[in-house]
């Protein structure tokens, strides 16, 4: 088998590209036109308090949350989901699926709910070449893009350490290889320091528009980080390691207009409050 070159490919995501995902469409434009242009969201099981569906999304709204995010672990939850989503406007926005190669039930669920994507994992498996790694995923995703396009659900690839896509320029030319409108990234700003040499401000010029939605997170941060965990090297603003000024001019050079979701310590509804803000503060949105 020919090696695999790890030049990244041509052009990232157009427009056009980004209207077929589902995720700019007119619903999408009028919206825009009533919310920020970026959506705060959190996990779902990071609302950690002892109430109902419909209560814990009350909570966020409060809170200044747009969304949440589940997994298959919610999925017994569906309908009561849809029915507090439509009572509260608290959208869930997708689906969180890294566990397996095997998608289709994550692409159903989000589906159920209304959401707009399954984050994925290009996981790299012990004891294969990068090559192999390369190949391997590439079938897995090439055999479940069809179903995700005929659900309208798209696929997006996160960069964790348990890739092996370790650097920006690999994962921008793997999405490209594919060729398919239902395959971008989610880049979370906090691995991309821990578990790579890159910031997240260089993943995010490499990507493009290839990036489709955002994790939120700062091991550097005193208070929504894990200082044990924070690198000693990064020159970080905003009170953490992510460099935020560097982060928002490269949003603002793309227009990013996706969901930007929490990735921290969860907490009551105090705690999702003061998240809600520092979210505000470092992506410098609108309370």
């Amino acid at each position: 088998m020919a090696r695999i070159s790890k030049e990244v490919s041509a052009a990232p995501l157009s427009r056009r590209s980004a209207l077929q995902l589902g995720l700019l469409g007119a619903g999408a434009a009028c919206a825009a036109a009533k919310a920020p242009a970026i959506r705060l969201a959190v996990k779902y099981h990071m609302i950690q308090v002892e109430a109902s569906v419909q209560s814990k999304f009350e909570l966020l709204k409060r809170a200044g949350f747009h969304g949440v995010e589940i997994t298959l672990k919610e999925e017994a939850l569906a309908a009561e989901l849809v029915r507090a989503s439509a009572r509260t406007g608290i959208r869930v926005h997708g689906v969180v699926h890294g566990e397996t190669d095997a998608y289709t039930k994550a692409i159903d669920l989000c589906d159920a709910v209304r959401g707009t994507s399954v984050l994925i994992v290009a996981r790299e498996q012990p004891g294969l070449s990068y090559n192999e790694n390369y190949n391997l995923m590439h079938r897995h995703i090439r055999m479940a893009l069809p179903y995700a396009e005929k659900k309208g659900v798209p696929l997006l690839i996160e960069n964790v350490k348990a890739s092996f896509l370790r650097r920006a320029e690999e994962m921008a030319r793997f999405i490209d290889s594919l060729q398919s409108p239902y395959l971008g990234a989610y880049l979370d700003t906090g691995n991309a320091i821990t578990w790579t040499d890159q910031s997240a401000e260089h993943w995010l010029r490499v990507l493009g528009t290839r990036s489709v939605k955002l994790d939120i997170k700062d091991r550097g941060h005193r208070f929504f980080g894990d200082p044990d965990a924070a690198s000693p090297d990064a020159v970080g603003t905003d009170g953490g390691e992510v460099h935020w000024e560097h982060v928002r001019a490269e949003l603002a050079r793309l227009h990013f207009s996706g969901w930007a979701t929490a990735e921290v310590k969860g907490g009551d509804a105090e705690r999702l409050g003061q998240m809600a803000r520092w979210m505000q503060r470092i992506l410098r949105l609108p309370a």
